[in-house]
């Protein structure tokens, strides 16, 4: 999860600037964390305490207001309504990756993805695209290979994952849907070293770069067994406390064997 985090954090600064670069200097004093944080925080933390999905994701939306919401999620999280909008935007993928982490057999994860994805993104893209990232976490931390779990991705959800990020790269642009972005974030994670090398794959396409390296960033790190500490420390630095709290409960009782820096 925390993986998430730091993609969403690093690619926070380019959303409006694009960069078609992998060199680049991870953290600057314009980081920060956004509503992809904020909202993966808020679904870790239904898990935790058995809280419904979407009061949630209400309820973390009245406590970060300014975090930089989609429009519509915004209406929706401001207002009474409980029913669902319709969306196949990637706020249903970038938000989903605890998921991954709580639960253990596949068709477990790929329902729950889908009930986390429905409270708001119930348009079959918008499950899909939930269900790809929380599958392909939990199968990273598994031990899957790389091309087994790009072969399953594709098999299941009919994405395109064999373009290369070069080829990708040139004509790719801000897309916020599901289906123009989730296939691109996998192949990010997939073309990866390591952790850190997935996150500049993602924010290096020049797209909706916060929410691409939220979504490399926790494929990275369920398949590389973790963060760089000093990644993983600069990261938690630029939560505040009441979510940093949320991060280190879901750490200690999810990923005992992940210890995270103390800030």
């Amino acid at each position: 999860m925390l993986g998430a985090i730091s993609g969403d954090i690093i690619g926070s600064r380019f959303e409006a600037w694009p960069v078609k670069s992998k060199d680049f200097e991870l953290f600057t004093e314009q980081c920060r964390f956004t509503d992809d944080s904020v909202l993966t925080i808020a679904l870790a933390d239904s898990l935790l305490h058995n809280v419904p999905y979407g009061q949630n994701l209400k309820t973390f939306f009245t406590r970060y207001p300014h975090a930089g919401y989609g429009g519509t999620f915004a209406i929706w999280a401001a207002s009474n309504q409980a029913d669902p909008y319709y969306s196949f935007g990637n706020g249903s993928a970038m938000r989903v990756s605890p998921v991954g982490w709580v639960f253990n057999d596949e068709q477990t994860v790929l329902d729950q993805a889908r009930a986390s994805a429905a409270v708001t993104h119930d348009h079959p893209e918008g499950i899909k695209g939930a269900q790809a990232i929380a599958l392909g976490v939990f199968l990273a931390r598994q031990g899957t290979g790389k091309s087994d779990i790009q072969d399953q991705i594709q098999t299941m959800f009919g994405y395109d994952l064999s373009a290369s990020l070069d080829e990708i790269r040139p004509g790719y642009s801000f897309d916020v849907t599901c289906q123009g972005s989730v296939p691109q974030a996998i192949r990010a994670f997939l073309e990866s070293t390591d952790f850190e090398d997935a996150v500049r794959n993602a924010v290096s396409l020049g797209g909706d770069s916060d929410t691409q390296a939220c979504m490399a960033g926790a494929l990275a790190e369920a398949f590389y067994g973790g963060l760089p500490r000093d990644i993983a420390r600069e990261s938690l630095s630029r939560l505040d406390e009441f979510l940093r709290g949320i991060v280190y409960d879901f750490y200690a009782s999810i990923i005992p064997d992940q210890e995270l820096p103390s800030i």
